[in-house]
């Protein structure tokens, strides 16, 4: 009778702990790098994903501030590092964050195509760096093997995947009024975009793909399909985040990782503002350049003031679609259901 009962309790135990399993959240930090890029994300699975690293100097801020979200992520490592592009507010910070964790697994697009000086010293910095791991290229369509994700590569090296993914190619009627800039050749237009799912949940982050780009992946069909999150290309420069894409990917959320005096351009703002069935607009910084008219309300602003202690934004998904976003400067957090 107590075997029973103990092989009854056994059961239970495994069942709740098989439920709690299956209860873990995808946590991703958007963190204050002024103006440029690090994402960190934290799989149910116990993974983590960091796209890019945000500048190199600053007195190591950009990697302490990376250091301190993973710490609050439960991270002690970067499974896959993430450079979308070559410039110094993605890359720059590689060096200092490999100091303070280790990195496993580095994935980029490639080659660099800039060739500058700085955008060749930028390069040859971090091979050095990534000869130390694993490196991965990624190609469009690929898949980045985060354990409790699917990360689909949209774009990379200049080119966007072929065919709609599930869940895209919709006719998209905005296509007509299409507008090109010229064209772009630097590594913008290369950068690596992604498109992060768990379960019902899905985000995209194309890094700083530009303009003429984002027409290949949602013209003359939307490849990608509507996303719950959709983090502002280019930091909210008017070089990106068209009208055919943002309309397109028909976010629920957006989320604009500007600085103070760099993104939150204000024709770029208001296009994502507009944007039909969009229920908030969250900014990394009040952007200067934009006035009360071009910014979201302060409620949902991480950091207002300029001289800032870098405040972050956390997001919290659960696989039914569901998702909490948490300012860190006021506490202030909003639940969206699907």
């Amino acid at each position: 009778m107590l075997a029973m009962r103990l092989g009854s309790v056994a059961i239970l135990m495994l069942a709740l702990a098989g439920a709690l399993s299956a209860a873990k959240t995808l946590e991703i930090f958007f963190i204050d790098v002024e103006g440029g890029q690090a994402t960190l994300f934290v799989s149910p699975g116990g993974e983590s994903m960091l796209v890019d690293t945000g500048w190199g100097g600053h007195n190591h801020r950009d990697a302490e501030r990376i250091a301190a979200a993973a710490k609050m992520g439960g991270v002690k490592r970067i499974d896959y590092l993430v450079i979308t592009h070559y410039h110094s507010d993605h890359v720059g910070g590689v060096g200092q964050l490999a100091e303070k964790l280790p990195i496993r697994n580095f994935v980029d697009h490639g080659e660099n195509t800039e060739h500058t000086r700085e955008g060749d010293e930028l390069y040859a910095a971090y091979v050095d760096h990534r000869s130390k791991g694993n490196h991965i290229q990624a190609k469009p369509g690929d898949t980045i093997p985060v354990k409790g994700l699917d990360v689909r590569v949209l774009t990379a090296a200049g080119e966007a995947i072929p065919a709609p993914l599930a869940g895209g190619g919709q006719p998209n009627p905005d296509c007509a009024a299409f507008e090109r800039h010229p064209v772009d050749t630097s590594e913008n237009a290369h950068s690596m975009g992604l498109l992060i799912t768990f379960g019902d949940f899905r985000m995209a982050d194309l890094g700083d793909l530009t303009w003429n780009k984002e027409y290949d992946l949602v013209c003359p069909v939307n490849k990608v399909g509507p996303v719950d999150v959709y983090l502002v290309s280019h930091h909210g420069l008017d070089q990106s985040g068209s009208p055919q894409l943002v309309h397109a990917l028909h976010p629920r959320v957006a989320i604009m990782n500007n600085g103070a005096r760099k993104g939150g351009s204000p024709s770029a703002w208001q296009i994502v503002h507009d944007s039909p069935g969009l229920l908030d607009l969250w900014q990394v910084h009040y952007a200067i350049e934009g006035g009360k008219d071009h910014n979201s309300s302060d409620t949902v602003i991480a950091n207002l003031d300029e001289a800032c202690e870098g405040k972050w934004l956390r997001l919290r998904a659960e696989s039914d679609g569901s998702f909490t976003v948490y300012n860190s400067r006021n506490k202030f957090e909003k639940t969206y259901k699907k």
